[in-house]
């Protein structure tokens, strides 16, 4: 099924017009098993997930800290590949086709499959975004066509560092919304200064006429409202699969999925209850 409306557009409109931030899981595909990962994603939307970021399992993962790169060996050590992450894309389309699946990963898988294979494959499943952590924005024109081609958003990463020329470029490229990692390191690590945040989304904004979003060292309730009052969507990541971890250990690999799911569904609930009650700032988007 090729995506022919803009479901990524549609989610910050509803998100817009409800006059909060959006809720971003993030899941490792095939993390704690492959079967598990469709069941997961569906008991995201019921906790009130608005877009689904689906990490495609690489070997490398450098933007990664030690709780994703557990994620994504266990992944990979039961035969979790990006062909059966699209697998579970079309699989999980079938009963939604509504709430916005973003592939977050890596370049080496999608160069391996070919850049127009992987287009064609990923509008297929039902893919609305694709945020390649190795491809600057500089270097993706073609790529980033492509994915347009196909209805699809390229979305890119900016951090704390980012030159006000990496900025433009990605403003120029990306649709769909923008991801600012709110800490320089990897994923899971620090704590979040708010005032920096929204001082440099204020910058961003200057050249990004998108939504963004903000991850990195979200964590609870309280991180994730600071968060939510001056950007235009959480996003989680570590902290979810930290949950989902703790809640199949000892668990017989026949119940993982059902502890899995009700575990990280229990938690993100109260980050969708916590977003709810938000106040947004007035100069958030």
């Amino acid at each position: 099924m090729t995506p022919q409306k803009d479901r990524i557009g549609a989610a910050f409109a509803r998100t817009r017009a409800a006059g909060r931030a959006a809720l971003i899981p993030y899941i490792a595909a095939g993390d704690p098993t492959p079967d598990a990962c469709v069941p997961l994603m569906h008991a995201l939307v019921r906790a009130g997930a608005d877009v689904i970021e689906l990490g495609v399992p690489f070997s490398d993962p450098m933007a990664d800290g030690p709780v994703i790169q557990r994620a994504t060996e266990r992944a990979i050590a039961q035969g979790m590949t990006l062909r059966k992450v699209l697998d579970a894309v079309a699989s999980f389309r079938r009963d939604d086709d509504a709430t916005p699946v973003v592939l977050m990963g890596y370049a080496n898988p999608i160069e391996a499959m070919g850049q127009a294979a992987f287009a064609d494959a990923a509008a297929a499943a039902g893919v609305d975004g694709v945020l390649v952590v190795d491809y600057p924005p500089e270097e993706v024109r073609e790529f980033a066509d492509l994915m347009g081609a196909k209805g699809m958003a390229p979305i890119f990463l900016l951090a704390p560092t980012s030159t006000d020329a990496r900025i433009e470029a990605v403003g120029k490229v990306a649709r769909g919304y923008a991801y600012y990692v709110s800490l320089k390191g990897v994923t899971g690590a620090g704590h979040i200064d708010t005032d920096d945040v929204a001082a440099r989304l204020a910058a961003i904004r200057r050249h990004v006429h998108i939504p963004v979003g903000v991850g990195f060292g979200i964590r609870d309730a309280d991180s994730a409202q600071r968060v939510a009052r001056v950007a235009d969507a959480v996003v989680i990541g570590s902290k979810l699969i930290e949950t989902m971890e703790k809640a199949v250990e000892g668990v017989p690999a026949a119940g993982r999925t059902e502890a899995a799911a009700a575990a990280v569904g229990n938690w993100l609930g109260t980050i969708r209850q916590a977003l709810d009650n938000v106040k947004r700032d007035s100069t958030a988007a």
